[in-house]
């Protein structure tokens, strides 16, 4: 089409084929939320036995005799409306399981050379490897592919984009790996991969790249100070002006509760009170008792990092207020087992389900009354917004993209009409106890919880404004 450019995305995952997490949702709506802006964007992903699945009906249209250690190929498939390119090379991504660990939850071994490959081929399609299909812009997501901008800085190719979804990820590796990547010497320096004497993937990448975008601008602000940077600060202080902070958005038509197939009733602003059916179905799911109070929800990873720590040494007083507790997540065996205990001593009053359940995390958003999000850091976040959406007023810290998608209830909100949550700070027991009171106070007052979730239901959660911005950077790029 006249005025079309091209992008590969490249990420480590992407839903529905594979996800661990909110990149998978971010990388798979990207696509067609580009292409009403001239965007026709493919996606680069590792052919792991989901992905090749999916594309049973893919064909090749590149091949390698040698990729690291074995033979590959490149497959071009149409799944669920996306152009996806799938990385066939079975000595490096047929395993079961997790992406990135093996079945004793430990990191593959060769990691370094697995997403090594995705980023080599990634910059090879960049240079034209594909013939009939070129990219005008290589948008690398995370560590995993953020190797390619090192490759094309040294070797050639379009413009880069690195997105950071989380700087506490970043693919350190011992500095023996580097004569593994089949990168030029130069690549490493302390301009390039070196980082304190190893390879750091994400560092060089964000280093290469011709522009960095990460998930919110707050969070993009946060990283350039040591308490969030994670060592990578300066770095990004001296790239500032190349940084680019762009929310996320989420999918409105799979995060839709007025046609939900997962809720037992679905429900619009205007039918809210339908919302109480999947709370008396939460109860039922969960095992608690059937109670009109505030029913608080949790979908997430159960880490340090999102906070829930935290929530774990309140559940007695939270109990003890009145409140209900629903969880939906796994992660740090001893948040499990803080969760786990909880839910013996307080049967019927808090409930947790240990497992990766999509359908059950929609019920949960649209029967919970609040989402609760107390992260220590949290580059966007993707749980407040579905709560948005779906009238499950958030809780959240004010920190990273919950301080940019969620406006706080207090006094001057509350008075112009506008407030579609709670915010607290600093991440401690007292301050989120004060929220979760203030939530329990607010729930009290029937007419002012129903504005808020209203207020929530109304506000843009969509890639609408955000794949505008992605779309003129692109531009701007290409020049």
């Amino acid at each position: 089409m006249p005025g079309q450019m091209n992008v590969l995305s490249v990420a480590s995952e992407v839903f529905p084929l594979v996800k661990t997490g909110g990149l998978a949702d971010v990388v798979g709506a990207l696509p067609a939320a580009l292409k009403p802006h001239g965007i026709a964007m493919r996606v680069l992903v590792p052919g792991y036995p989901a992905v090749m699945a999916a594309l049973a009906k893919g064909r090749q249209v590149h091949g390698y005799a040698d990729l690291f250690g074995g033979a590959a190929r490149i497959l071009l498939g149409v799944v669920h409306g996306m152009e996806i390119m799938a990385l066939e090379a079975a000595h490096l991504y047929d395993r079961p399981g997790n992406p990135y660990v093996g079945p004793d939850g430990r990191d593959w071994p060769d990691n370094a050379i697995r997403f090594a490959a995705l980023s080599t081929v990634a910059a090879d399609i960049g240079r034209g490897a594909l013939k009939t299909w070129t990219p005008d812009i290589l948008h690398l997501h995370d560590w995993q592919a953020a190797l390619a901008a090192v490759d094309v800085r040294h070797r050639g190719g379009p413009r880069t984009v690195v997105t950071v979804h989380n700087i506490a990820f970043q693919g350190q590796f011992p500095a023996s790996v580097f004569p593994r990547l089949g990168l030029p010497a130069a690549a490493y320096s302390i301009e390039g991969l070196e980082y304190y004497g190893n390879v750091g993937f994400l560092k060089g990448g964000l280093a290469a790249a011709d522009a960095i975008t990460t998930v919110s601008p707050t969070y993009a602000r946060e990283i350039c100070t040591p308490e969030f940077g994670m060592g990578l600060d300066g770095l990004l202080r001296a790239r500032r002006h190349n940084t680019h902070g762009i929310v996320n958005g989420i999918d409105t038509a799979i995060w839709n509760p007025a046609d939900d197939k997962a809720l037992v009733s679905s429900f619009t602003a205007r039918t809210l009170a339908k919302r109480r059916d999947n709370k008396r179905e939460m109860e039922k799911r969960f095992g608690l008792e059937k109670d009109d109070g505030i029913l608080h929800g949790v979908v997430s990873r159960l880490t340090w990092q999102k906070g829930l720590d935290i929530l774990a040494s309140q559940l007695d007083w939270l109990v003890a207020s009145g409140a209900r507790l629903a969880i939906v997540g796994t992660g740090e065996p001893g948040i499990e087992g803080a969760f786990a205990t909880a839910a013996q001593r307080h049967k019927g009053r808090v409930a947790i389900v240990m497992k990766y359940d999509e359908a059950l995390s929609h019920l949960v958003q649209g029967g919970a009354d609040t989402m609760l999000v107390p992260s220590r850091f949290e580059p966007c976040g993707l749980t407040q917004l579905y709560g948005l959406r779906y009238g499950c007023v958030p809780v959240v810290a004010r920190t990273g993209g919950l301080a940019d998608t969620v406006i706080d209830a207090n006094e001057a909100a509350l008075a112009a009409g506008v407030a579609t949550g709670f915010q607290f700070s600093p991440v401690d027991e007292p301050s989120l106890q004060n929220a979760l009171q203030r939530a329990g106070n607010m729930f009290a007052d029937a007419p002012q919880w129903t504005k808020m979730q209203v207020n929530g239901m109304a506000a843009d959660v969509s890639w609408d404004r955000s794949a505008k911005h992605y779309a003129d950077l692109y531009k701007q790029l290409k020049g």
